[in-house]
C-alpha cells in the first residue's frame, strides 16, 4: 500500500540541539580533538573592560574553520551555512533559538585580532599532528601559490610620476619658479624609457583604449599591497603570493606565510624557513633538508640554507653553466684562462649589479690577444674585438649545489619527485577545496591570517583522519628455527625414553 506524508507543524516540541546531531558528526569530533578554551586569554587584551559584549573568540574561529571547511568565500554566505547547520549550531554553542552574530561582526573581529592569535591556533593543531606522529620535521617539500586578492584590475591607477610630467615640463624651463631636481629627472626620464620599450611590441598596443598595466606603473588603491601577476596560459590579476612547508611523511602543513605576489620565490624561502623552524622547534623538532623547485633557486637562498646547516636539494635555474667551453676557472688567481688559440687570460674587471638586484663578476679578455686568433668569430663574434665572461658572485654556491646533485644523481631525481608528489597535491587542495583561492579581505596582514587559517583546517582534517598503523612484532626466525629444532629434539629423546622403557618391563603374566 502506498504511503502518502503529511506535514503540519506543531506549535511546541520535546527536543534538544544534542539529540537531533548525530554522536559520530564530524564537528563533535573536532571539539573533542581541540581544547579552543586558551584562546580566551590570547584575546584578552585586545578587548576592554566597559560596553557590550563582543563574539566570543572561541566562537569567532570556530566559525571561521567551518568556512574554510566547507570552501566558502564570503562572510555573508558563511552566516548563511551555519544558522542552516543543526551540526555547527552545536559546535558553536549555539541553540535553536539563538541568533548567529551578523556577517560585520566576523569582519571586524578579523581585523581586531593580531596575527598571533590565528599563529598560536595553527601551533596548537600542528602540536597535536606531532603527538600523534605525523611530522618527523627533518624534510620540508616547499612551493608557492597565487591567492588572488579582493581587488578587481578595473581598480587600478597609474603611479603618480604621470602626474608630475607638466610640473617636470615647467621645472625644465628657464623662467619656471621650479628647480630641476637630479633624483625627479631620473625616475621620469626611467619610467617613460620602461613604457616605450614594453609596450612597442605589443598586440593592440595602438587602441584607443590600450592600457598597459605592471606594477612598476600601476597600483591598486583599493588594496595596495596586492600585485599585478601572472603565470604562463593565465590572465594578469592582482595577487598575493601563498608560501607553504609540507612535511614529508604525512603530508602535514608546517609552515605558511603571505608575500607580494611580484616577489620571486627564492626572495620568499628565507622568511619560510624561519617560520617552519620556529614552529618546528616549538615541538623540538630540527630541519634538515629542504625540497623546492628550480624558483627556489638563487644565490642569496643557497648562502642562507649553507648558514644554517640546512641541505638544500634546489635544481641551479636555467641560466647557471658550471663549465665554459675551451675555458677554465682559476680560482686562486679570479681569473679564466683561454685553452686554445692564443690562450688568452680573462682576468676579473669589476662588478656589475643589474635591476633585479642580482650581482654578476665581469671577465674580459685584452684586444690585442684575441684579434689575430683563429677562434675570434666562434668565440667573440665578428664585431667583438674582446671575450667578455659574466659569472654569478655566487658562483661556488651554485658550483657546490651542481657538484652534489651529479654525485647523487638518483637521490636527487626521487626527492624531486618526492617534492612534486608533496607539496603540489596540498596545494591543490587548498586553493579549490579549503576557501584559500581568493581572500576576502585586504591588505598584507590580513592575507597571512588567511593563508594560516586554510592551512590549520587542512592539518585538522589530516589530523582526524589519520590512523596510526599497527605495530608489527618482528619475530627473529632464526631464534625460532633453532628453539623448534631444540624442543624437536628433545621431544624425539623423550620419546625413545619411553619406547625402550615399555620394551624393558618385565612381563609378570608369563
Amino acid at each position: 500500500m502506498q504511503g502518502k506524508k503529511d506535514f503540519t507543524l506543531k506549535l511546541f516540541y520535546e527536543l534538544s540541539l544534542d539529540r537531533l546531531v548525530p554522536q559520530e558528526d564530524y564537528y563533535r569530533k573536532i571539539s573533542k580533538a581541540i581544547n579552543f578554551y586558551f584562546l580566551y586569554p590570547s584575546t584578552k587584551h585586545y578587548y576592554g573592560t566597559e560596553g557590550n559584549e563582543s563574539i566570543a573568540p572561541v566562537v569567532f574561529f570556530k566559525m571561521c574553520m567551518v568556512g574554510y571547511l566547507n570552501n566558502l568565500y564570503s562572510d555573508r554566505s558563511l552566516i548563511r551555512f551555519c544558522t542552516d547547520s543543526l551540526s555547527v549550531r552545536l559546535f558553536l554553542g549555539y541553540d535553536l533559538d539563538e541568533n548567529l552574530p551578523c556577517h560585520s561582526t566576523i569582519s571586524r573581529t578579523r581585523k581586531l585580532l593580531g596575527e598571533e592569535v590565528f599563529l598560536s591556533l595553527f601551533r596548537e593543531v600542528l602540536r597535536l599532528c606531532v603527538e600523534k606522529g605525523m611530522v618527523s620535521g627533518r624534510r620540508q617539500a616547499m612551493d608557492s601559490a597565487f591567492v588572488k586578492a579582493n581587488a578587481s584590475m578595473n581598480s587600478l591607477l597609474e603611479k603618480e610620476v604621470l602626474d608630475d610630467v607638466e610640473k617636470y615640463a615647467d621645472e625644465l624651463n628657464e623662467h619656471s619658479e621650479y628647480t630641476v631636481t637630479p633624483e625627479r629627472k631620473k625616475r621620469v626620464e626611467q619610467h617613460h624609457a620602461y613604457k616605450a620599450r614594453h609596450t612597442k611590441d605589443i598586440l593592440g598596443a595602438d587602441g584607443e583604449n590600450a592600457k598597459f598595466l605592471s606594477n612598476h606603473t600601476h597600483y591598486s588603491p583599493t588594496d595596495p599591497d596586492s600585485r599585478i601577476s601572472t603565470k604562463p596560459g593565465k590572465p594578469r590579476n592582482l595577487n598575493y603570493s601563498g608560501q607553504l612547508s609540507v612535511d614529508t611523511s604525512h603530508h602535514v602543513i608546517t609552515g605558511v606565510c603571505a608575500d607580494f605576489s611580484d616577489k620571486r620565490d627564492s626572495q620568499c624561502l628565507e622568511k619560510l624557513c624561519e617560520i617552519t623552524i620556529d614552529n618546528l622547534r616549538e615541538n623540538e623538532m630540527d630541519m634538515g633538508e629542504v625540497l623546492a623547485d628550480t624558483g627556489y633557486s638563487s644565490g642569496s637562498a643557497l648562502q642562507y640554507l649553507d648558514s644554517k646547516g640546512i641541505s638544500a636539494w634546489i635544481p641551479n635555474f636555467g641560466q647557471f653553466t658550471p663549465e665554459r667551453e675551451g675555458f677554465i676557472y682559476n680560482k686562486e688567481l679570479n681569473r679564466y684562462e683561454c685553452q686554445r688559440g692564443n690562450k688568452a687570460l680573462l682576468p676579473f674587471k669589476n662588478a656589475r649589479t643589474d635591476k633585479n638586484g642580482y650581482t654578476r663578476h665581469i671577465y674580459r679578455s685584452c684586444e690585442s690577444v684575441c684579434k689575430n686568433c683563429e677562434y675570434k668569430e666562434v668565440c667573440c663574434g665578428e664585431k667583438t674585438k674582446f671575450k667578455k665572461i659574466e659569472q654569478s658572485e655566487h658562483y661556488d654556491l651554485y658550483m657546490k649545489n651542481h657538484i652534489k646533485r651529479a654525485q647523487n644523481e638518483q637521490y636527487a631525481k626521487r626527492m624531486s619527485q618526492l617534492r612534486s608528489s608533496t607539496v603540489e597535491p596540498v596545494l591543490g587542495t587548498l586553493i579549490n577545496f579549503m576557501g584559500m583561492k581568493k581572500v576576502n579581505t585586504r591588505g598584507m596582514a590580513q592575507a597571512e591570517k588567511h593563508v594560516l587559517m586554510a592551512s590549520l583546517c587542512y592539518n585538522l582534517k589530516k589530523l582526524l583522519k589519520y590512523k596510526p598503523k599497527k605495530e608489527q612484532v618482528h619475530v627473529n626466525y632464526g631464534m625460532l628455527t633453532g628453539k623448534f629444532v631444540q624442543s624437536s629434539f628433545f621431544s624425539f629423546l623423550d620419546f625413545l625414553r619411553l619406547i625402550f622403557i615399555r620394551f624393558k618391563q618385565p612381563n609378570f603374566g608369563m
